[in-house]
């Protein structure tokens, strides 16, 4: 196929690599180079979110992206407490911490350590729980005869310290208000 394919590259693999195609019309060259790319981990470019939030009862993902060559072995602790996988966390192959069914308990400083043969480094942030945002007045199903004018009403309770943004889609496409306000109005009630 004119395929090289190297397996456990190391620094003596790197370079300039030219390819040979020759037949008997004559022959062509193509050159590409090759570099070994080896770096301790680093956040610096990516560091931990400082703040995040959970919805009480919910899941989070809490993500762990530091830069680093080959990729490193994760590692997770809540305080002083290192994290294993269990019915209710999980850490990823890729890094992140996932939590399940969030409690006030989850609260805290979570930091991600990430090792790798070049070094290790860590990133934390802190897990704050909020109140999950819950529909307490469902719009209803109405029967309307063609040409007259129908209202859906839709109520939530949510965690005081977040906005609050209400979101309308008919048939599984979302409303655009701007774009169709001769048709469709939306009042909101403070």
């Amino acid at each position: 196929k004119g395929e090289l394919r190297m397996q456990s590259l190391t620094f003596d693999d790197a370079g300039m690599y030219q390819c040979i195609a020759e037949n008997m019309h004559g022959i062509i060259y193509a050159n590409a180079e090759l570099k070994i790319v080896a770096s301790p981990p680093t956040f610096e470019m990516n560091p931990m979110k400082k703040k995040i939030l959970a919805a009480k009862g919910g899941r989070v993902i809490i993500e762990c992206k530091p830069k680093a060559a080959p990729k490193p072995k994760f590692s997770w602790s809540k305080g002083t407490e290192l994290l294993v996988n269990g019915s209710r966390i999980r850490i990823w192959d890729d890094g992140s911490l996932e939590i399940i069914n969030v409690t006030k308990l989850d609260e805290g400083r979570y930091t991600c350590f990430a090792e790798n043969n070049r070094g290790k480094a860590n990133s934390t942030g802190v897990l704050e729980m909020t109140e999950a945002t819950r529909i307490t007045l469902a719009p209803l199903n109405v029967d309307v005869t063609v040409g007259e004018n129908a209202t859906m009403q839709c109520i939530a309770s949510h965690d005081p310290t977040l906005d609050l943004t209400f979101i309308w889609s008919l048939n599984g496409f979302v409303i655009d208000f701007e774009k169709e306000h001769e048709h469709y109005e939306r009042n909101v009630m403070v």
